[in-house]
């Protein structure tokens, strides 16, 4: 059964940092592309980050306009983890935060995710 974990959010000010963790059990992160959502209430959830499975040693990322520059995607193999570095954080930051897996490798940039999370909370005060 899969499952993934998200930890890390919080409640932060503005220009603060946080780092978002995605622990995966029952696949592995680095044959699965891995993705960040985020969804305030009210609003459908948005793509924030992606990051593709290794092939031939080479991992693509791709961005949101919004948040280009200030999170990064990553992931540790070792410790099947995807991870999510947000700096210089906005009010408009505030959302839940979900990860996503494809394990399919479905397409690049991925289309269609076959497992979530339950999300973390990231607020952002002003």
């Amino acid at each position: 059964q899969v499952q993934l974990v998200e930890s890390g959010g919080g409640l932060v000010q503005a220009g603060d940092s946080l780092r978002l963790s995605c622990a995966a059990s029952g696949l592995t992160f680095s044959t699965a592309n891995a993705g960040w959502f985020r969804q305030v209430p009210g609003k459908e959830r948005e793509f924030v980050a992606a990051v593709s499975a290794v092939r031939w040693s080479i991992v693509r990322t791709v961005y949101a306009d919004l948040v280009k520059g200030r999170f990064t995607i990553s992931r540790d193999v070792a410790k099947n983890t995807v991870y999510l570095q947000l700096n210089t954080l906005k009010p408009e930051d505030t959302a839940v935060y979900y990860c996503a897996a494809d394990p399919d490798q479905s397409s690049w940039p991925p289309q269609r995710y076959n497992y979530w999370g339950q999300g973390t909370q990231v607020t952002v005060s002003s």
